[in-house]
């Protein structure tokens, strides 16, 4: 019998996932097929219910569906409570619906394991105060930087995770003037749109990391980043990798390789 998975999201056409989990199938021999599912705006628990009634197995979930993931799952992992979204669902045999965020540790990892950056006594700055933000911030806490500040658009929605995480500071663009940091991490929707997010010049110290967590492009926040004084800049594809295989994991109670599938994705 073949297991069906799938992610879901909107826009979800891009989504390598399939090709990932394909992979780690084959590497693993488990017998199981991942599809992309396109669920309308509003329309994530219909989605969700549809799969589930047709076989479903589980789910991994993209923008914009991570809190709304969030509310479906009946049962959480401590991480995804912290975090307050979700991007694995997992079906259980009982009738429960686990929900774990795999976002952060799969980040972590690319930028220690894969990248060769340390974490620690880094002053980190986090964009966004969505779903993708919230779901980073704890394993990056874990690294012990020296700072880690968050901003936001909307400064008030950026401010209220310092509730959740009183160690951390937030507030708007206007905020960063004359500061600068070691890491730069963009986990908003504005490569999506093609769109930069408003930095000033002076936000990477020298040889600073400038990280995206889009992938498949060469984004404006990546241009803005080399021009302006980053020593490294990377896309999310190994952040991608390495939650999917913590999804993996969740899933299949097996841990793949991501070297070889990150090599595949590199050399093509």
């Amino acid at each position: 019998m073949v297991d069906r998975y799938a992610v879901i999201g909107n826009p979800v056409e891009h989504s390598k996932s399939p090709l990932i989990h394909a992979e780690f199938a084959r590497q693993t021999g488990q017998a199981m097929l991942y599809e992309r599912i396109l669920a309308p705006l509003g329309g994530f628990a219909g989605s969700l219910k549809q799969f589930r009634l047709a076989g479903g197995r589980g789910v991994n979930v993209t923008v914009p569906f991570k809190e709304d993931a969030y509310h479906c799952a009946t049962r959480r992992t401590p991480r995804a409570t912290l975090a307050q979204a979700v991007n694995t669902l997992k079906f259980e045999d009982d009738g429960s619906v686990l929900g774990d965020t795999t976002d952060g540790l799969g980040l972590v990892r690319d930028i220690v394991s894969n990248l060769g950056v340390n974490l620690r006594d880094q002053r980190i700055l986090l964009m966004g105060a969505g779903g993708a933000a919230r779901g980073v911030i704890g394993p990056l806490l874990d690294q012990v930087p020296a700072s880690l500040m968050l901003v936001n658009r909307s400064a008030d929605r950026a401010l209220a995770l310092c509730a959740t995480f009183p160690i951390i500071s937030a507030g708007a663009y206007a905020d960063l003037a004359e500061r600068s940091f070691d890491v730069v991490i963009n986990a908003t929707a504005s490569s999506l749109n093609n769109e930069l997010p408003p930095l000033p010049d002076s936000v990477f110290a020298p040889g600073a990391l400038a990280y995206d967590m889009m992938y498949g492009r060469d984004t404006l926040f990546m241009q803005f980043a080399r021009a302006h004084g980053a020593g490294l800049v990377a896309d999310g594809l190994g952040m991608l990798v390495e939650q999917a295989a913590e999804s993996f994991l969740l899933w299949r109670g097996l841990r793949p390789e991501t070297e070889p599938v990150l090599k595949m994705f590199r050399t093509a």
